[in-house]
């Protein structure tokens, strides 16, 4: 019988099958020897700061407006029609200087009545104290009774207070004349007089005939937040803050940013907040020999003479800010790894901050290279920079003259 064809070609087929596998298999081997594994990037280079700590020069600054150190308006105690206007407005008075001059005609007259009336009542009483002595005597030898004898020393004592009276009533009237001489209670400048000779004025009237200020010294009330008072009353109290002389130096620059030559003292920080701003008032008192300053006129006040103790300053450069408001920094740790860290600043000193929480001495802050580092990035700290960094930093403290 013949072998069909069919039959024959079969034999080699699972040859050349295993040869494709095999290839496939090479090509694959190839494949994956000729893939790149990826490697880790090299770490970035920054410039870093070392944070340290030491006494930091503390001041403050605050706005305020200059006010008279004593303030007196002026009202007449006495009516009448003013006569004379008796300084000039504008000027230096003296404590008891005459001002203004009133009519003193209805109070001479007064003056008249109650003298008139004096005189009278002591007539009265020579005459009332003689007959209570004459009826002493007589009731002795029973000439006249015992009643009339008490109702003479009743007319005695009534007559006795009459004088008084009347003696009270002139020294009133008398009192009363001498208001017709207005006069200042205190030296300083006098301002605009608000009545003018031939006005009607009554006894303490509302509307004051002028204001007389004293100018030397004078005050500058300033104000600042009832927070920010409690933060620095706090740091004191806790010994973060200290002064160097016992009590803070007080300068003062004036509306036009020129520095006033004289230096105050600090007179009282208000105890009570205002409940409509929020804030406490500051008040500082300045020597003015020559009315440089003038009430109403704004300007700054600086408080100087306190340090902080510890204080930790970072350059400016390495603080940014969030969409809050809050002080970031890129910490470089142990491993220097990044870490983010939020921080409390205080003032700033030259070009760098005072951080109050959040760092230590010791730790290190990126000052170069923010903008290629995120938190987790491993960095190595560029050779020599950490030390340029600090030298960069360094500032002088201000001088008291400054």
């Amino acid at each position: 019988m013949t072998k069909t064809s069919g039959t024959s070609d079969a034999g080699p087929r699972p040859v050349w099958i295993l040869q494709v596998a095999l290839l496939a298999l090479t090509l694959a081997a190839c494949t994956q020897e000729s893939t790149p594994v990826p490697e880790d990037p090299p770490p970035v280079e920054v410039v870093a700061y070392t944070v340290e700590s030491g006494q930091v020069p503390v001041s403050s600054e605050l706005t305020g407006r200059v006010v008279a150190a004593v303030t007196a308006e002026i009202r007449p105690q006495a009516g009448g029609i003013v006569r004379k206007r008796l300084f000039t407005e504008g000027s230096e008075v003296e404590a008891g200087q005459v001002l203004y001059e009133i009519d003193p005609t209805s109070s001479q007259t007064s003056v008249r009545d109650a003298e008139a009336t004096l005189s009278s009542a002591k007539v009265a009483l020579a005459s009332a104290r003689a007959k209570a002595v004459r009826y002493r005597e007589l009731v002795d030898i029973e000439a006249v009774s015992q009643e009339s004898a008490e109702e003479a020393e009743a007319a005695y004592q009534q007559a006795v207070s009459a004088v008084d009276s009347a003696e009270a009533n002139l020294e009133a009237a008398r009192l009363s004349l001498s208001y017709a001489n207005v006069t200042s209670p205190i030296s300083g400048r006098i301002g605009r007089s608000s009545v003018s000779e031939g006005a009607l004025v009554t006894a303490n009237q509302t509307t004051a005939l002028a204001t007389v200020q004293q100018l030397n010294p004078i005050y500058l009330d300033a104000t600042q937040s009832a927070t920010e008072f409690l933060r620095i009353r706090q740091q004191f109290e806790q010994g973060k803050v200290k002064l160097e002389n016992g009590r803070p130096v007080v300068r003062l620059i004036k509306d036009d940013g020129s520095r006033y030559d004289s230096v105050g003292t600090l007179e009282l920080a208000d105890a009570i907040v205002d409940e409509t701003t929020g804030t406490v008032t500051v008040r500082s008192l300045f020597p003015n020999p020559n009315n440089e300053l003038i009430p109403g006129m704004y300007g700054r006040i600086r408080l100087e003479g306190a340090v902080m103790q510890n204080a930790l300053l970072v350059p400016q450069v390495a603080i940014s800010r969030d969409v809050k408001g809050n002080a970031l920094a890129y910490v470089i740790d142990d491993n220097n790894t990044i870490k983010e860290r939020t921080l409390t600043t205080g003032q700033t000193l030259g070009d760098q901050w005072v951080v109050e929480s959040g760092l230590q001495a010791g730790e290190r802050v990126v000052v170069e290279g923010l903008q290629k580092v995120r938190v987790g990035s491993v960095v190595r700290i560029a050779k020599g920079t950490e030390e340029a960094a600090a030298s960069s930093s360094e500032i002088s403290t201000p001088s008291a003259a400054e």
